[in-house]
C-alpha cells in the first residue's frame, strides 16, 4: 500500500554527481516531511538533509552541506537527492523517509539505493 522507491544509485567516480530520487505512494505525500538518511554497514543510520511539505529545507548534515541539494514535487509525489562533488565517504544505502512530523521519527521507510563512490 505506502511505498517509498528509491532509485538513482549506481557506482561513480569521486567528483562525479548523482541525483537521488525517492517516489512516494500510498500516502499524502504533499503533508510529510521528507528525508534522505544514509548508512554504511556497522555505523548508525546518518540523516543527510530534510526537506518540509512545502519545500523549506532543514537538517543539513555538515559533510552535505554545499554538495548535496534536496528538492520536492508535490504534482510527482517524489523528493530528490542532487549529489554534487561526490567523495568515497559518501558511500553509503542512501534511504527515503517521510514523516508527518518531522525528522526524528519515520512514518514510512523506503528500501534504500546503494551510492558507491570509488575509481
Amino acid at each position: 500500500q505506502v511505498q517509498l522507491v528509491e532509485s538513482g544509485g549506481g557506482l561513480v567516480q569521486p567528483g562525479g554527481s548523482l541525483r537521488l530520487s525517492c517516489a512516494a505512494s500510498g500516502f499524502t505525500f504533499s503533508s510529510y516531511f521528507m528525508n534522505w538518511y544514509r548508512q554504511v554497514p556497522g555505523k548508525e543510520r546518518e540523516l543527510v538533509v530534510t526537506i518540509t511539505p512545502i519545500g523549506g529545507i532543514l537538517n543539513y548534515a555538515d559533510s552535505a552541506k554545499g554538495r548535496f541539494t534536496i528538492s520536492r514535487d508535490n504534482t510527482k509525489n517524489t523528493v530528490y537527492l542532487q549529489m554534487n562533488n561526490l567523495k568515497p565517504e559518501d558511500t553509503a544505502v542512501y534511504y527515503c523517509g517521510a514523516s508527518r512530523r518531522g525528522w526524528s521519527l519515520m512514518d514510512y521507510w523506503g528500501k534504500g539505493t546503494l551510492v558507491t563512490v570509488s575509481s
